[in-house]
């Protein structure tokens, strides 16, 4: 929530979603959290970390901006990826606003072109970021904004660093000034839609990532199984890391359980402060083979289930 907000005052509100939508790691979740003031996206260098649509809520004046992270645009190629990429666009076509994230470092390539020509189709108003603008020079940073508006018309382009904030300032008030007017859709301290139980298992996913980078297969999920609250104030979180062979098992418990615990430890402490509150965490992993053909799966996930 940005420091600068005030009551709703009535007659005078904004609401309204803005979908965040481009390539794996252009920046999305970054962005989403820097203008969220919190983490509710999780980011690791692992492309197509975000699977299902995670909502961050921030107040700027009399609005409340609803952004919409989306999964990463992609040419999918299993039944898990389809149901990412519809997920995405799904998340365009409900939206207000759509922003495209571009990434200036990457520049125009054939997945970011492929995804400015089916935006050029929506009817929503839609405005270009030229995101990690702190790696490229300004000149390259006009002609992407020449050669992306050539493609598809946006209102308004904005140059930002989602990871050190510059110019998401500049892009939150305009925000304010464009979204539909109406009531506030979330109470005044919510910062995601995304329940604690999934947030949390989307944490532990995060350090998965990070501790073991590429050995971890991209197909593996992580569901909270568990949230008891106890007597002393503290809380019970018991998770499942589904993996689909032994050989990937073996990856994620480490020798002599040291994976596991490393990931266990930096996960319930960050869980613990976004909770405020004492985490006993505990992991288990299991094998299942199909684990990425199963519904029920991509219900936990928020994904809806391709059939084709």
């Amino acid at each position: 929530m940005t420091e600068d907000t005030r009551p709703q005052t009535p007659g005078t509100s904004r609401c309204g979603f803005v979908a965040l939508i481009g390539a794996p790691n252009a920046g999305k979740s970054t962005l989403v959290n820097q203008a969220v003031g919190a983490k509710v996206s999780i980011v690791t260098h692992k492309v197509q970390t975000t699977r299902a649509i995670i909502r961050g809520v921030v107040l700027k004046d009399d609005t409340q901006i609803v952004f919409v992270d989306t999964p990463g645009i992609f040419a999918p190629k299993r039944r898990l990826d389809r149901a990412m990429v519809d997920t995405a666009w799904s998340g365009a076509r409900d939206a207000d606003l759509v922003c495209v994230l571009v990434d200036s470092k990457k520049g125009i390539d054939a997945e970011t072109d492929d995804i400015l020509h089916r935006v050029a189709g929506l009817a929503h108003p839609k405005i270009l970021l030229l995101n990690k603008i702190d790696t490229v020079a300004r000149e390259t940073l006009l002609e992407l904004t020449a050669k992306a508006n050539a493609i598809a018309a946006f209102s308004e382009t904005f140059m930002i660093s989602a990871l050190n904030g510059n110019g998401v300032d500049d892009l939150l008030a305009h925000l304010a000034t464009v979204l539909p007017a109406g009531p506030w859709l979330y109470p005044e301290d919510q910062i995601s839609d995304l329940p604690m139980r999934n947030l949390a298992a989307e944490v532990t996913r995060e350090k998965l990532y990070l501790r073991l980078h590429d050995e971890l297969p991209y197909r593996s999920t992580v569901e909270t199984t568990q949230w008891k609250d106890l007597k002393d104030g503290s809380v019970r979180i018991e998770q499942t890391i589904f993996v689909e062979r032994d050989s990937q098992k073996k990856i994620v418990i480490g020798k002599n359980g040291q994976a596991i615990k490393a990931v266990s430890s930096t996960a319930r402490g960050e869980i613990a402060e976004m909770i405020d509150r004492p985490v006993h965490l505990f992991l288990f992993v299991k094998v299942r083979t199909s684990w990425a053909d199963d519904p029920e799966r991509y219900r936990e996930m928020g994904l809806d289930f391709p059939t084709g």
